[in-house]
């Protein structure tokens, strides 16, 4: 008998080690984004040791949900317009134009014009379509100028930032517009802008179904074109971590009560008493439009031809147009989304600002192409995912949320981020330069 032979696999390090290589492939998971996960395992950890165990609690969780809701919208459209080797720095200024727009619609114009409250039912969906529309239209005026008029994105978006941070003061001369209409502000989230409960757990039962037909499917796809599959306990475990994922996450959402002065308050109004343990929040609204928006963009850029140009065009855009992809609509298309998506992003700050202001969206540029890039995004191009980003605009909010916990002040905060951007942005290059 050899000596191969005699020795057990647990006997060295080696065979263990490869045992557990061998069940990573198997999972076929994105190593990267397990990195992140674990990295942003290790920020919550630490900041709930040096806050006093104030960090992982359901009440600072649900806060991150929300705050990170807006910035990871946006993100998902960052994504495509970074694989296509442009760049947007004029969302943050967009947002804020865009915000006080559909607060001018809610509280001026359309009331002065027609005679009617602010809070009339139809008012904020008049106030969303016209957001919606306009961000379309800025985003296409922008991709506009970029793709047919040569003009890098960096000059027009950097121009941008500043047209329309202009345009904000000229509307009502940097007045703050506030109330906003009741049913708008639920969009912002909050106790009351929240699903409660019982729809909380339908939302996560069907994630949960979500998550294995997808399984099913794609298992099934790979069959059909005589593409190699997973192994069943591996396909059994992934479907099973995402689904304990999902239900952990609803049952923190639910964790979190009302404010004991809204719950009187409810209590009072409806004659119903304060369940034990108080009202569950669940999850909120602005989490819901995030995922919503996080599914439907992560089936552009995997499903659709559209997507799948964005990346060829950030691969190597000359091949693009010598395979007959129309790169200049294209590109302009990644603006007009990028548009519409930071209208959706307004929307949600505004409401939950039920308020606004001259200042809404200062910085969020920042944040959101930092997202992008922490969450794997290159600025080479062509390379990118949607969950990437969205997992990173929670890196951010949990890098600022753990600081204010800390009673940091905001300058050491954009130091802190702007430190992180750089180092993403470095191990990126030193990874291509690695796999090159």
């Amino acid at each position: 008998m050899s000596e191969a032979t005699t020795v057990p696999p647990s006997a060295t390090g080696e065979p263990r080690s490869r045992s557990w290589r061998s069940a990573l492939t198997a999972l076929e998971l994105d190593t990267r984004l397990l990195g992140m996960i674990g990295a942003l395992a290790v920020i919550w950890v630490f900041f709930h040791i040096v806050s006093g165990g104030n960090f992982i609690t359901p009440r600072n969780l649900w806060n991150l949900s929300v705050q990170s809701s807006s910035i990871a919208i946006m993100a998902t459209g960052m994504v495509l317009i970074i694989v296509s080797r442009n760049i947007d720095l004029s969302v943050g200024s967009m947002l804020g134009f865009i915000g006080y727009t559909m607060a001018m619609v809610q509280v001026q114009w359309l009331p002065n014009a027609l005679g009617v409250s602010y809070n009339e039912p139809w008012i904020w969906v008049v106030a969303l379509a016209v957001g919606v529309a306009l961000g379309a239209v800025v985003g296409g005026v922008t991709g506009f100028i970029v793709s047919y008029g040569g003009v890098p994105s960096f000059i027009v978006t950097l121009g941008g930032l500043l047209v329309w941070r202009g345009l904000i003061f000229r509307y009502a001369q940097g007045q703050t517009l506030a109330p906003l209409n009741e049913t708008f502000q639920l969009l912002g989230g909050g106790p009351k802008g929240s699903l409660g409960d019982m729809l909380s757990w339908g939302i996560g039962l069907l994630a949960c179904a979500g998550i294995v037909y997808t399984l099913w499917a794609g298992r099934r796809r790979k069959r059909r074109y005589g593409f190699p599959v997973r192994a069943m306990w591996a396909e059994v475990a992934v479907g099973a971590l995402g689904c304990v994922a999902v239900l952990i996450a609803v049952w923190v959402a639910n964790s979190y009560p009302w404010p004991e002065a809204l719950a009187q308050q409810w209590s009072q109004e409806t004659g119903n008493p304060i369940p034990p343990g108080g009202i569950p929040t669940g999850i909120a609204i602005p989490v819901v439009i995030m995922l919503g928006v996080g599914l439907v963009m992560t089936y552009i850029a995997t499903r659709r031809r559209f997507g799948r140009y964005v990346y060829a065009i950030g691969g190597n855009p000359d091949a693009a147009e010598l395979g007959g992809i129309n790169v200049r609509r294209t590109i302009m298309l990644t603006f007009v989304l990028m548009g519409i998506l930071a209208a959706i992003s307004a929307a949600v700050q505004t409401a939950r600002l039920n308020a606004a202001v001259t200042n809404l969206g200062v910085q969020n540029e920042l944040d959101v192409i930092s997202a992008a890039v922490i969450g794997g995004t290159s600025f080479a191009g062509g390379i990118g995912t949607i969950p990437g980003a969205i997992l990173g605009a929670v890196v951010m909010q949990s890098l600022r949320s753990g600081m204010l916990l800390l009673n940091v002040d905001s300058p050491t905060q954009d130091i802190v981020v702007g430190a992180v951007l750089v180092a993403a942005v470095g191990f990126d290059s030193y990874v291509r330069r690695r796999s090159s």
